[in-house]
């Protein structure tokens, strides 16, 4: 069966009514990305970054995976499909998608501050933490989310999977945000390469890709076309 790598950004979920992640004005959720994605923003004023994303649970618990989710699922039916995503959402998981890799972090989860491999994953009824909220180690516990500045500890692990690639689709990221971006130049030269993107996006690269300038869902639909699937 042959190995399907897609790369998934902001424009993913997009359509099922999540903000980006970076706006071009500097602004997530009407929040300085500086205060509320930086581990800065966090030792500076910790209630409100816990604030901000109680607040972005609240939205993904009531958001549904929309088509393009759902197709991207459907794929594993005739490819061996993983899924690397720079989102923090789990509307991949929720559409069906089997073998997903979140480079930056899991909204639905929360570690200790003292040790980053002490994880636990709220629930839809449970899913706010405060300042006083404790891991077992006693450590305060913060967002599972890789903030800007903090490193990407799933990067090798995807960087493996892309290596391998028969396919390789690109949906809904600017490819600007590094180490993600990067990706595309472990890709076998042999592999097909699908971007799906309603805007211009600039790959950095000189090989040949097929480009689908149309949203996640209608994009995906249209991938699975040229597939023949």
């Amino acid at each position: 069966m042959k190995k399907l790598i897609v790369l998934t950004g902001a424009g993913m979920s997009a359509e099922s009514g999540l903000s980006t992640f970076r706006s071009s004005n500097g602004l997530w959720e009407n929040h300085r990305v500086e205060d509320v994605a930086t581990p800065e923003g966090w030792y500076r004023n910790p209630e409100l970054v816990l604030d901000f994303y109680n607040g972005l649970r609240k939205t993904l618990i009531k958001s549904e995976p929309n088509a393009g989710h759902k197709k991207l699922a459907e794929l594993e039916s005739d490819y061996e499909v993983h899924i690397i995503t720079q989102n923090v959402d789990n509307l991949h998981e929720r559409a069906g998608s089997s073998h997903v890799i979140h480079l930056h972090g899991e909204l639905m989860k929360v570690r200790s501050v003292r040790n980053e491999k002490l994880i636990y994953t709220l629930t839809p009824e449970h899913c706010e933490i405060h300042l006083g909220d404790k891991a077992e180690d006693g450590g305060q516990l913060r967002p599972h989310i890789v903030w800007f500045g903090e490193a990407v500890p799933e990067i090798e692990t995807a960087i493996q999977y892309v290596e391998k690639a028969d396919i390789f689709v690109i949906i809904g990221t600017s490819l600007n945000v590094y180490p993600a971006a990067g990706l595309l130049h472990y890709v076998p030269r042999e592999a097909e390469v699908y971007l799906i993107d309603p805007k211009p996006v600039d790959t950095h690269t000189s090989r040949s890709i097929h480009v689908i300038q149309k949203g996640a869902s209608e994009g995906v639909a249209e991938l699975k076309q040229l597939l023949g699937v």
